[in-house]
């Protein structure tokens, strides 16, 4: 575990600290194609080995959706708030997704905390989250998380 906090006015201290990063996780073509079954996006990109071969990547590559959905398994892994009995996304402020992930790469998560704001019952937390991917140079996600911690 990163970064563990017993209560949420410790939260504030660490605006602006960097919680680090997560361990890796692989993306390999069966996670692609379980997501491309789940969200019913199947493009070739993504599902066709044999075709992908001649594409823009070379392979077959992620869903940027699927590199955004691992951010939350590696986000539980940077910040730990004892207080908080619930833990729930709130939103997503700005996503890009400045390069590739191939399959059978693996990612990992960096962050840092940008804000931390009262709400009912706890605290809504702003991320600035960097999705990296081993042997990719420019960051393969980069997010800003909004979660909200409640008691």
């Amino acid at each position: 575990m990163g970064t563990v906090v017993d209560t949420f006015s410790e939260l504030t201290p660490l605006i602006g600290a960097d919680l680090g990063e997560s361990s890796w996780i692989e993306v390999d073509q069966d996670r692609i194609n379980t997501f491309a079954r789940a969200t019913d996006d199947y493009q070739w990109i993504h599902t066709d080995q044999e075709r992908a071969k001649d594409g823009p990547f070379g392979q077959t590559i992620a869903h940027g959706y699927l590199t955004l959905a691992l951010l939350i398994p590696l986000w539980s892994e940077l910040l730990e708030v004892r207080e908080a009995s619930t833990k729930v996304n709130y939103g997503l402020g700005k996503v890009r997704f400045p390069a590739p992930v191939p399959a059978g790469s693996r990612v990992r998560l960096r962050a840092t905390l940008a804000a931390v704001d009262p709400v009912p019952g706890g605290v809504q937390v702003t991320v600035d989250a960097i999705m990296e991917c081993a042997g990719v140079a420019k960051p393969v996600c980069v997010a800003q998380p909004i979660f909200r911690f409640l008691a």
